[in-house]
């Protein structure tokens, strides 16, 4: 009796699985159609144009014109390459070093006062003047800069054309963003740290250096990486404040060289590959640091 009654109980039991496994295989199978459309549309979207430079710069000036993704029928990389880096007296050079030079001073300027800001203002939340400074950090986000009158203030204070005047631009620029981003991440760290510092007789000062801003390590990566794309890669602000040839940054030889190369496309598309390959590299390498900054203080702990 217990084996008849036991059989259909497994016949159903055995169904259901089955329905189970089908509806599992069939989200499995969804997921992955859907993975295989996005790598397509991604391939298609960014990497396709990608080849498209780089083919063309290495090819001669004749098979460049056509602007085409054909196979070059010669390769010319060491002569294009060497071109461009030597035009204008080597200007792509000293951009490059200009660029990386206001990069890093930048960063250095934002992290130090972002982080300082973003912890105070969480940490002191509530009072009118807190609220005050809340709403100016938020309006830089949305405020445009205002190109005229910062350039009237940079030449009254002798600033303008120099790198201290454009690094000064950069961090101010930037600030709202990454104080935001700093004070989102502080609101996770529990209250009792700072407290059991000051009982162990630990200063302000001495709280945010060696205790505060180690934590707050995963947020300041992702500023350092966002920050130096953008600022590495920024075109307006370097050609209205920090005009000359010498002053040139990479974005801007991209400007300077289409007038120069107008039917040399080959040494165009050379230029574009060289400016772009120091922060494909930066983000290839350190994408998941961005992910992890912008999510570690979106729970408060």
């Amino acid at each position: 009796m217990s084996k008849g009654m036991s059989s259909p109980i497994s016949r159903r039991l055995g169904r259901g699985a089955e329905a189970a496994a089908s509806r599992t295989g069939g989200k499995v199978g969804r997921r992955l159609a859907l993975g295989a459309v996005a790598l397509f549309l991604s391939t298609l979207i960014f990497w396709v144009p990608f080849y498209f430079v780089i083919i063309n710069s290495l090819k001669d000036q004749t098979q460049s014109a056509d602007l085409s993704m054909a196979w070059p029928t010669s390769f010319h990389f060491i002569a294009n390459y060497k071109a461009v880096l030597t035009a204008s007296e080597h200007m792509l050079v000293r951009a490059f070093l200009n660029s990386a030079l206001l990069t890093v001073l930048s960063i250095g300027i934002l992290v130090l006062v972002a982080a300082m800001a973003g912890f105070v203002l969480q940490r002191r939340e509530g009072g009118r003047a807190s609220s005050l400074i809340n709403f100016l950090v938020l309006a830089g986000l949305m405020i445009p800069p205002a190109i005229v009158p910062t350039i009237w203030v940079l030449d009254g204070i002798h600033l303008f054309k120099t790198l201290a005047g454009i690094t000064l631009v950069e961090v101010s620029l930037h600030f709202p963003f990454a104080a935001i981003l700093y004070k989102a991440f502080v609101a996770s760290l529990p209250r009792e740290i700072d407290e059991s510092a000051m009982i162990d007789g630990c200063g302000g000062g001495r709280l945010f250096a060696s205790i505060i801003f180690p934590l707050l390590k995963p947020v300041t990566s992702t500023i350092i990486v966002l920050t130096s794309i953008n600022v590495f890669n920024d075109f307006v602000n370097p050609l209205y404040f920090f005009p000359g040839a010498a002053n040139a940054t990479v974005q801007l030889t991209l400007y300077n060289f289409m007038s120069r190369f107008t039917t040399s496309w080959n040494l165009l598309f050379a230029d574009i590959v060289l400016i772009s390959i120091p922060m494909l590299i930066l983000f290839v390498f350190f994408n998941k640091k961005i992910v992890a900054g912008m999510t570690a203080g979106a729970v408060k702990g």
